[in-house]
């Protein structure tokens, strides 16, 4: 069963079971860096206080500063003065107190002063602490047992220890190095071999395991016979792990690599590069204040944050995000570039497609003002309608609209090419304070159509006579200019085309062949919609019957592939690849194409082309597609995927550089069209690309804090879209 809303047809069961936005935990990460790298870090330890302190080569230090995407630094610490001259070794958190090794004795600032037991070892690098204020104390050559500086016991041990920790239930030290698991028990006193291998790194306990982690993956060990549990665990994000430890139950690793975090599933939770760690090689991993992790790397620490959120509360976010870095004259800019990730550097810019990416945040902004009435929301929406309106009027041709503008000679007109045959594209307004940028494209027409006929449909009065009437003007003269798009040269734009001869030529198994028909019927649908000018519907009867428009968009994806020069060297440019462009594109334009079909009879028939692009595209788990193809009605529409594709986006949209191709936890494929590289894609927060219309099966991106993403087209969009659907509830606390 199914109703209309606004012109949308929304399903009644996919309404009754939205998605209950509860809070989730949502993860983050602030990062402190070290101002001097010749600084070696050794261990992070929080106490019972929130108070977080590292040991290092110059002594102990402390984090300072530093929230979310402004980084803190790591200095000296010197609250307690007569540390500074100790030479400590080791530290550990005991009782959620901090605990300290030096070449005199195990002590402590906490209980009074009372702990300082004297160990006699001046060469001492280790210590592990036991029950009841007992501990194990080793030097490379030595272990020693001691309690309240008394040796209860002393046994040869000539390798150097890379871990010491204590099993309560066994009553017994584990001492690991580099080649075996040695146990002390402190009720036999024997000190015994249970477990060798090679290239031993490091090691936990926890969950009735010992978990040995080695250069190429890791042991899981039966905490009471030692037996190895399974083989040898390698297929990890990067099996040359440095560091693991059990923090409530989940199952953490530092690496050369970054750090993971095992899930219940038995994948893993990657967290590489700078969006989450100031370096790659971790050293050390703890637990931290308020269920946070403490991942301590070369340069750094980065405390991965775990807060409760609701996909609103995470909207909200963003919305300032955008707010604060990426409205540029109303428009959302997409991009603001960086220098190494500083947002006190961020600078906005024209882009080629500011149109298309305002037309997202400005379609986001309206539904959440159709949701929650928000007038925040209303105004962000109109400004962004006015930034678009000026795209037509400074142009000074009817209907025809710039690709962006910018103050007077900040752009150089240039002589080169550009896109394909044009100049740059920048042209003097008639208002000699400004330029505008020429070589108008399809998908910015694509952009405009998409918000004026959300506003068409969604508002009334003077803003919905507006849209009518700009959306009148574009596809007029699209229409008297025989199907092109003009420029400022009198000229047809290299891909504002949608004459049948240009359509037609390319072979039915390009891509634009389908789009063009696709795109084009819908707006014609749409302005007759709402102007009732017969033109409109004549006119895209006459491409679909006399042109085979209809027979173009109806074509399956599934035929849609390569072709060789033979059939035209700019077919086979277009054919190289799948254009993921392209699919942006065809759901945007499916909200003209759908709800305004002339007959039931066409509407079903593009629904029928919608899902099977849409099931093309499910490998993707891409929300936004998903929840175009719900505004037919869709009963199934992957709305599990698409909470979970809100949930995975990133918080910090920093384009910071993203590795994978080097995991050994995914499963390459074999080259292909489409450009899937893998057999599931990755979550948002772990891959480098977010944008829509980009490759979202792309494994790396070299380049590293150089720009910022605005979510008002990625995130904001989608979001707001499920609220406005009806599938997506409002928060619920």
């Amino acid at each position: 069963m199914s109703m209309v809303i606004l012109g949308i047809t929304t399903n009644v069961w996919a309404q009754s079971t939205a998605y209950q936005d509860k809070p989730y935990l949502q993860d983050f990460s602030v990062k402190y860096y070290l101002p001097d790298t010749s600084t070696q870090l050794q261990k992070v330890f929080t106490d019972k206080n929130g108070k977080t302190r590292i040991s290092s080569s110059v002594g102990i230090l402390q984090p300072h500063g530093g929230q979310f995407q402004y980084p803190g630094t790591l200095h000296s610490d010197r609250s307690y003065l007569p540390m500074l001259d100790k030479k400590i070794t080791d530290m550990t958190a005991y009782e959620k107190q901090f605990v300290f090794l030096d070449d005199k004795a195990v002590f402590s600032n906490a209980w009074a002063g009372h702990l300082y037991s004297k160990h006699e070892l001046p060469k001492a690098t280790h210590f592990g602490t036991g029950s009841d204020f007992t501990f194990l104390v080793a030097d490379g050559s030595t272990l020693k047992i001691i309690k309240d500086s008394k040796t209860l016991s002393t046994h040869t041990f000539p390798k150097v220890p890379l871990d010491i920790r204590f099993d309560k239930s066994q009553r017994r030290f584990l001492i690991l190095d580099s080649q075996s698991l040695t146990a002390y028990s402190l009720d036999s006193k024997e000190l015994k071999t249970v477990f060798t291998g090679q290239s031993l790194t490091c090691m936990a306990l926890g969950n009735n395991r010992v978990y040995v982690g080695t250069k190429n993956g890791f042991w899981e060990l039966d905490v009471i016979s030692f037996k190895p549990i399974g083989n040898l665990q390698s297929k990890l994000p990067c099996p040359d792990l440095t560091a693991v430890e059990v923090i409530e139950g989940q199952l953490w690793f530092g690496s050369s690599l970054g750090a993971f975090m095992r899930r219940n599933d038995g994948g893993y939770n990657y967290y590489y590069g700078e969006r989450w760690l100031p370096s790659n090689r971790v050293l050390h991993i703890s637990e931290g204040e308020n269920q946070n992790i403490n991942i301590l790397t070369t340069r750094g620490l980065g405390e991965i944050h775990f807060q409760k959120m609701t996909l609103y509360d995470k909207a909200m976010v963003y919305e300032k995000q955008v707010r604060q870095r990426h409205i540029r004259y109303g428009f959302n800019c997409d991009v603001s570039t960086l220098k190494n990730g500083d947002l006190s550097t961020f600078e906005m810019g024209q882009r080629d497609s500011d149109n298309l990416w305002t037309s997202m945040y400005l379609v986001s902004q309206l539904f959440r003002y159709k949701v929650t009435g928000d007038k925040e929301a209303l105004d962000n929406c109109l400004e962004s309608f006015e930034a678009m309106q000026r795209l037509f009027s400074i142009t000074g041709m009817k209907g025809y609209f710039a690709r962006g503008f910018e103050r007077h000679g900040y752009f150089k007109f240039k002589p080169e090419r550009w896109d394909g045959g044009m100049t740059n594209g920048w042209v003097k307004s008639s208002d000699e304070e400004w330029d505008w940028r020429g070589t108008t494209s399809s998908d910015q027409t694509v952009g405009q159509m998409f918000a004026l006929t959300l506003l068409a449909q969604n508002m009334d009065g003077e803003v919905k006579q507006k849209a009518i009437h700009l959306m009148d003007q574009l596809m007029t003269n699209i229409i008297e200019n025989d199907w092109y798009l003009i420029d400022f040269d009198g000229k047809p734009t290299l891909w504002g085309k949608w004459n049948p001869e240009y359509v037609n030529g390319f072979p039915k198994n390009v891509g634009d062949r389908k789009l063009y028909a696709s795109n084009i019927i819908g707006f014609l649908q749409t302005a007759y919609h709402f102007t009732k000018k017969e033109i409109y519907k004549q006119k895209a009867y006459e491409l679909m019957n006399k042109h085979g428009y209809l027979e173009n968009l109806l074509r399956p994806m599934k035929e849609i592939g390569q072709v060789t020069e033979s059939d035209g060297k700019l077919a086979a440019e277009l054919s190289e690849e799948w254009n993921h462009s392209d699919d942006e594109m065809y759901f945007l334009a499916y909200w003209c194409l759908y709800p305004y079909a002339f007959t039931p009879e066409l509407k079903k028939q593009y629904f029928t082309a919608i899902k099977e692009h849409w099931d093309m595209e499910r490998p993707e788990k891409n929300g936004l597609w998903n929840l175009c193809y719900a505004m037919t009605g869709a009963k199934e529409f992957d709305k599990a995927e698409t909470i979970w594709f809100l949930k995975e986006f990133p918080l910090d949209m920093i384009e910071w550089q993203v590795i994978n191709s080097h995991r050994k936890d995914i499963e390459a494929v074999s080259a292909n069209f489409r450009g899937q590289t893998i057999t599931k894609v990755l979550p948002p927060d772990e891959r480098p690309e977010l944008k829509h219309n980009r490759n979202l099966f792309k494994l790396d991106r070299t380049a590293n804090g150089q720009s910022e993403l605005s979510a008002g087209d990625s995130f904001l969009l989608p979001y707001w879209m499920g609220r406005y659907l009806k599938v997506i509830s409002a928060p619920t606390h």
